[in-house]
């Protein structure tokens, strides 16, 4: 196991967070106290001076595919969805300053009154200065998810881990909330992933990974232990990278 000179396995991580994190108890809208938690969640990683980076979805607004159903243009209700995430990526900022870290929100789409437009040298050196950087507005494009974006904007600012914050402690072969027999794993490589088609990230996310040989971690982000033990090193979630058993 490679550690740095604070003892931890990752220095820069990329956290992908979805939108329904930021949820009410319906599912739906912004609750600040759930803000509020995953902030607290995010300092006690940010104090371990780890560059944290983060991107958010925006499930807990608006759902694309509904739109789709009802005929609406698929580039449209993308485009919608691109602008929902930035009102998430706000609300985490704001939670995050309310707790003492600093936060920029980068968009790919340009809104300067609310949000830098996204510059990756800025971004890259936002994290130097110890802040956290919100990336909104997907890629900018529509047709591409938000773990597409995750994908790309980790490679981007050379993150060493892309991180899937999820409500389960890893990846399972089938849906662990329906299935008492459903197995969990500790390892995929990347070719399982894609092949067996397990929800880990859309197939676009896991195969940029794959060409960039980028680890992509899934664990349960409201388990209080996961992330900062996964950080040191400890085996926690279910880990997808290229080697058979191989965490680095």
């Amino acid at each position: 196991m490679n550690t740095n000179a604070n003892g931890l396995k990752y220095k820069r991580i990329l956290l992908k967070l979805s939108g329904e994190a930021l949820a009410g108890e319906d599912g739906f809208g912004i609750d600040p106290e759930k803000a509020t938690n995953i902030a607290e969640r995010l300092k006690e990683v940010h104090e371990m001076d780890v560059d944290v980076a983060i991107v958010i979805g925006a499930g807990n607004l608006w759902r694309g595919q509904r739109g789709n159903h009802a005929g609406m243009d698929r580039a449209t209700a993308d485009y919608m969805g691109m602008l929902a995430t930035v009102m998430n990526a706000l609300a985490l900022m704001d939670a995050l300053e309310r707790v003492g870290v600093y936060t920029r929100v980068q968009s790919a789409i340009e809104m300067r009154s609310v949000a830098e437009p996204y510059i990756r040298r800025r971004a890259i050196r936002h994290l130097e200065k110890e802040r956290v950087v919100i990336f909104g507005g997907g890629t900018g494009n529509p047709y591409f998810s938000t773990d597409t974006a995750a994908a790309l904007r980790a490679m981007e600012i050379g993150a060493d881990v892309l991180i899937k914050a999820t409500k389960v402690d890893g990846v399972y072969d089938k849906d662990p909330n329906k299935f008492d027999d459903a197995e969990k794993f500790d390892h995929l490589t990347y070719i399982d992933t894609l092949n067996r088609r397990l929800e880990v990230m859309d197939s676009t996310a896991v195969s940029l990974c794959m060409e960039n040989k980028l680890p992509i971690l899934v664990l349960n982000l409201w388990d209080e232990d996961a992330l900062p033990n996964a950080l040191r090193g400890e085996k926690v979630g279910t880990l997808v990278n290229d080697g058979e058993g191989k965490t680095t």
